[in-house]
């Protein structure tokens, strides 16, 4: 993921200096805990309250990303975009994925309706991107939400973030001390082969974990759940930096110090989602009581 960069240090005063990954990373670190720590506690105090944190989250997500489309000039409907994020990420857990499609449908609709009063010029590039939208961070954060309404569900989610963090820690970790073959330097130079080994590694660990001890189902299982995830995690940090490049923005946003915006924490979590709900859904029976 894009990190902020902090500022060079001045001659002879004890400045911080960014790691070799580009990142101020004892304020990262720092950040990810708290951030840790409160989805930790939304999950097993009460998962409602993890419902309301990931439907703002997602959708300030969204907004992210449209502000940074209309700073472009493309004028994606900002409202029709954040309130069709709020109505999947709700009807995804209280409905299930009759009630996530046809909240899609009708935020595609919207955004169509909306941009079609503003005018006819440019109005097929800005639905489309509108679209984008709804899909991206949107229809893929509604899917984790499917997780979460599970009997199970705070375990599964916490599974499904688990993972993909390990994703991201393996593939820092081992990306910053062995990295040397990038994989897609055009988009992302800072990721290569040797980081993605991390993940995979690191990813099938937390899997195995997980799955034994929260879902009480068969290690491998966990196994399989965290060397899918891991190439789901990356492709959605690669599909980020893409859309940043192609946006003309380091990051999203400056929300989070050391980190960006909530859409470069999201990026993996969001791609990653249907890939948890799957694989869970088939390999890990749901505990009920």
């Amino acid at each position: 993921m894009s990190l902020d960069s902090p500022a060079p240090a001045s001659s002879g005063v004890a400045a911080e200096r960014p790691s070799r990954a580009g990142r101020n990373l004892p304020v990262a670190i720092g950040v990810g805990v708290g951030l840790g720590a409160l989805v930790i506690a939304c999950l097993f105090w009460r998962k409602e309250l993890f419902l309301v944190l990931a439907t703002v989250s997602v959708s300030y997500g969204t907004w992210e990303i449209v502000s940074a489309m209309r700073a472009r000039g493309r004028a994606v409907p900002a409202l029709p975009a954040v309130l069709g994020c709020v109505a999947q990420m709700v009807a995804a857990y209280f409905g299930g994925t009759a009630a996530l499609a046809v909240a899609f449908l009708l935020t595609g609709a919207l955004v169509v309706m909306w941009r079609g009063a503003e005018g006819v010029e440019r109005a097929a590039a800005d639905v489309t991107g509108g679209f984008l939208v709804a899909a991206y961070p949107a229809l893929l954060g509604g899917i984790a939400m499917l997780m979460l309404a599970a009997a199970d569900g705070a375990w599964r989610a916490f599974t499904f973030v688990a993972v993909t963090v390990a994703s991201d820690v393996g593939g820092y970790a081992v990306g910053v001390v062995f990295g040397k073959h990038p994989i897609a330097p055009a988009i992302s130079p800072k990721k290569s082969w040797e980081g993605f080994a991390g993940s995979v590694l690191l990813c099938m660990i937390a899997g195995a974990m997980c799955v034994v001890w929260g879902l009480h189902g068969p290690w491998w299982a966990g196994v399989i759940l965290g060397a899918l995830m891991a190439p789901a995690a990356t492709i959605g940090d690669f599909a980020e930096s893409a859309i940043k490049r192609d946006l003309g923005v380091k990051d999203m946003s400056s929300l989070l110090p050391g980190h960006g915006g909530l859409m470069d924490r999201l990026d993996s979590l969001v791609v990653a989602a249907p890939v948890a709900w799957v694989v869970m859904a088939l390999l890990v029976p749901e505990v009920r009581g």
